[in-house]
This record gives structure tokens, C-alpha cells and sequence, in this order.
């Protein structure tokens, strides 16, 4: 099996080469990186977009990256149905671009959250969770400022009736309660999906656990996931 990445790199994004490492550790192959005034992606199988400040979050987090000439061809792919993962900044980017409903808000205490939080699993037959397994309970570093998710009454409904809620934080044992909500989302909301299910937004870094020597593999099985998918 093998799975080429297109990696989208805007100023301010830092987190492309743990992106990288993350691609590289779990299919053996080299990502392409793409700078954001690239009009066509090169020849690909998934499109990430990684997490960090792009454009210094400016105006609103992804606002102005959402409007980078790449982001055209992948909003193309993505109609096409090629999957597209944002990360953190990425998912902002996905928001902001209409890839996604809703958006993402300042963190509800106000302040930037960096440490591990739990996740569970709530769907496990999506190309992005098909290695794991529904109830799975997670453990993901965070990183942002501005994390909450929210969207409007109609919107919520809708992602909870189609199942597009494949991730939401939980406490350690499962339980979804709130203070188990590290930033405020609605219904602890820690990543949606879009109508088709190849588009993923999520706020926490699988990237980060992908090997026992950086403290865990949780997040290895998303990756794991899409290389199966694309097969």
C-alpha cells in the first residue's frame, strides 16, 4: 500500500514537518510540501493542512489562508471526493474556506491550551477512524487559543443526526462531561466531517503520537486509516 500526501505550508503554519514525520513513520513515503501560492497540487492521494498561526491568525484564525490560491484546487479535490485533513490551524483553514460548517472561537476560558486531552471515538467506519474502533478512548496533545467550536442550533443538529461527529473529548474513562471540554465546544465537539465524509477537521495533533519514543502511538491509527483507504 502506499499513500502520497500533499502538505499545504503558509506562513506562519510550524507544524508541517511533525506532519511530515507523522506521513513519512506510518507509509514510508516522502509528503510533498506545497507552498500556499501554488495554484495546482502535485499528484496526490490526501490533502492535510497543519496546524499553527497562518498569516499570524490575522483577522480571524485561517481567514486569510482560506483565500491562498491553493486553496482552490483543494477545495476541488475535496468536492472530488479525495480526502482533506485539517489540523487545529487546518481546520480553522476548512471553516473558513466552506469546506466545513460552523467555525472556531476563543477558547471559553480565554487563554491558550496546550496539554494532552482525552478523546472518544465515536464512529470507527470512516477512512479516517477505521483503525480504530467506536468507544475508543484516546489520548491527543491540544495546542490552540481558539478552539471552540460552535455553530448555529440547526447546523449541530444536523452533524449529530448524520453521525459527522467522529471525535469528541471525553474524560480519561469515556465520559463526555464538561469538564472533560478543554476549550468550550459545543457538545465537546472535537472534530466534525463533511456531508460526503472525506473532508475531517479536527482541533487536537495525532501527528504528535505516533511513535512510543514521542510518549504514545494513539494517533498513528488515523494515519494508518487513510493509507488503507487509499489502497
Amino acid at each position: 500500500m502506499s499513500l502520497r500526501a500533499a502538505i499545504i505550508l503558509f506562513p506562519g503554519i510550524n507544524r508541517e514537518r511533525d506532519m511530515a514525520i507523522a506521513v513519512r513513520a506510518v507509509t514510508g513515503i516522502e509528503p510533498h510540501i506545497v507552498w500556499h501560492r501554488e495554484s495546482t497540487l502535485p499528484a496526490t492521494d490526501v490533502v492535510i493542512i497543519p496546524g499553527g498561526f497562518s498569516f499570524g491568525d490575522y483577522l480571524r484564525c485561517g481567514a486569510i489562508a482560506a483565500r491562498s490560491p491553493v486553496m482552490a484546487d483543494v477545495a476541488a479535490k475535496a468536492k472530488s471526493g479525495m480526502p482533506v485533513l485539517g489540523i487545529c490551524n487546518g481546520f480553522q483553514i476548512l471553516t473558513e474556506v466552506g469546506l466545513l460548517p460552523g467555525a472556531l472561537m476563543r477558547n471559553s476560558g480565554l487563554k491558550f491550551m496546550c496539554k494532552d486531552v482525552h478523546m472518544r471515538v465515536e464512529r470507527g467506519d470512516t477512512r479516517f477512524t477505521s483503525h480504530y474502533t467506536r468507544g475508543q478512548v484516546i489520548r491527543v496533545p491540544i495546542a490552540n487559543g481558539d478552539g471552540n467550536y460552535f455553530a448555529d442550533a440547526e447546523t449541530i443538529a444536523r452533524l449529530e443526526g448524520e453521525g459527522r461527529v467522529p471525535f469528541r473529548y471525553c474524560d480519561s474513562d469515556g465520559n463526555v462531561t464538561p469538564a472533560a471540554n478543554p476549550n468550550g465546544s459545543l457538545n465537546n465537539i472535537a472534530g466534525i466531517l463533511n456531508e460526503a465524509g472525506n473532508v475531517l477537521g479536527m482541533m487536537p495533533h495525532p501527528e504528535d503520537l505516533i511513535d512510543p519514543l514521542l510518549g504514545g502511538t494513539d494517533g498513528r491509527p488515523l494515519f494508518e486509516s487513510l493509507l488503507e483507504a487509499a489502497a
